[in-house]
């Protein structure tokens, strides 16, 4: 089976929650395949985001582009509901002056329902996520 980026609204993906809302960048941009499109948070940190998919897959990378993100934890969880998360990773990104940071994590592959992506901490005030992506098959249910 071919593998799928599943964080994509067009493979059924949604977003839960995004922790700051901004009219001219919403949280849903993350999902629409676009690095051209962003969310934006609004100061303050942490700051999450919760990605939905419409089955359980078998993830076996992570991946984000973003700005000005300085502490990143990613976790899963496998639950009906967005509840139960167990981390996956954490690492501090490099800081890239002018362009967008572009981390993939390569992963053991394991299940997940649910994604989310917390903005532990930042180079500035304010950061953009512009695409998350997990590539993974879908479980046979």
């Amino acid at each position: 089976m071919k593998a799928a980026d599943w964080c994509r609204s067009s493979a059924g993906a949604a977003l839960v929650l995004a922790t700051s809302s901004d009219a001219e960048h919403p949280a849903e941009s993350v999902a629409d395949g676009s690095s051209k499109t962003f969310w934006t948070t609004t100061g303050m940190f942490p700051q999450e985001l919760i990605i939905g998919f419409p089955k359980c897959v078998k993830i076996s990378k992570v991946a984000i582009q973003c700005y000005l993100v300085r502490t990143l934890r990613i976790e899963r969880s496998t639950s009906k509901d967005p509840v139960g998360f167990e981390q996956c990773i954490e690492k501090d990104l490099q800081h890239t002056e002018g362009q967008l940071q572009m981390e993939e994590f390569p992963l053991p592959e394991f299940q997940a329902t649910y994604l989310r992506f917390i903005i532990k901490s930042a180079f500035d005030h304010f950061v953009s996520v512009h695409r998350v992506m997990a590539e993974g098959t879908a479980e046979n249910t």
